[in-house]
């Protein structure tokens, strides 16, 4: 009698190993300036998927969709303190999947540890699981104003935290030069160029433009007649200037004279 309940307790103890959902936890490394990681799958499930996360204990009209991420069958979470390895997440309030081959995904922690939760990229590659993190330390005076999270710049990629550019179809990464580099942009992202790879950003008493392939940089002075908040100042951007290409064909924002004719179109998005 022993020996049949022995065996049908071992029994239930592997299907419930066999059921039970695999997890894999995974340390953030930082990011190491521009990086590429638009990666080919050896397989087709060598890829991510996206799956909605079951309903937490919190229920109301102010509860957000979360987002969990698997690899093959394996559910992915996040330590984002190396020495914390009780603090751990697998939530995530965006996951978007930034190439065509699905082997990088951008991810926002669920919930906020600052101004803004972080957010991550996982990759793939040969088989190999990583996360990147997208945080740069900054100490500006107006940081919290200017942490704006993820910004979709037209169908070329997502601005997060006027920091750092992530390209959509080929998953590239670039880090968006700053004006100090002890701090993030202080300004508003405005508007993109022509061929889309120019951001200005409004700044106090100036256009900074930032040729984010290249980490080229063009600073315009703001005239003093010019509007100061974003609702004007767009229509008279079109008003007063024009994109110009350099020798280097890079495409800055530019003052016009007065007697000049602005082609409007030009700034459609």
């Amino acid at each position: 009698m022993k020996t049949k309940l022995y065996a049908l307790l071992l029994v239930v103890c592997f299907c419930a190993c066999k059921n039970s959902p695999k997890e894999q936890s995974y340390v953030p490394r930082a990011l190491e300036g521009n990086e590429d990681f638009n990666h080919y799958p050896k397989s087709p499930d060598d890829v991510f998927k996206v799956v909605l996360a079951a309903p937490g204990e919190q229920t109301g009209p102010e509860v957000k969709e979360s987002f969990q991420v698997k690899y093959k069958d394996t559910l992915i979470r996040i330590q984002p303190d190396e020495k914390d390895k009780a603090f751990l997440k697998d939530r995530f309030s965006l996951a978007e999947v930034v190439n065509t081959q699905k082997t990088c995904v951008l991810v926002q922690l669920e919930g906020s540890l600052k101004t803004e939760a972080p957010f991550f990229l996982l990759s793939t590659n040969n088989g190999k699981v990583e996360v990147v993190s997208l945080y740069r330390a900054s100490n500006g005076a107006n940081d919290q104003d200017f942490t704006n999270g993820m910004i979709r710049v037209g169908k070329s990629g997502y601005l997060i935290n006027n920091d750092v550019f992530v390209t959509t179809v080929n998953a590239r990464v670039y880090q968006i030069p700053r004006q100090q580099e002890a701090e993030r942009i202080q300004g508003k992202f405005l508007m993109h160029s022509k061929d889309k790879t120019t951001l200005v950003f409004l700044t106090q008493g100036s256009f900074y433009q930032v040729h984010y392939p290249t980490g080229s940089v063009y600073s315009a002075a703001l005239p003093k007649k010019a509007p100061r908040d974003i609702a004007n100042i767009y229509k008279w951007i079109q008003n007063n200037y024009t994109w110009k290409k350099n020798g280097k064909g890079i495409e800055f924002l530019q003052y016009v004279d007065d007697n000049a004719i602005v082609d409007i179109s030009e700034f459609k998005r």
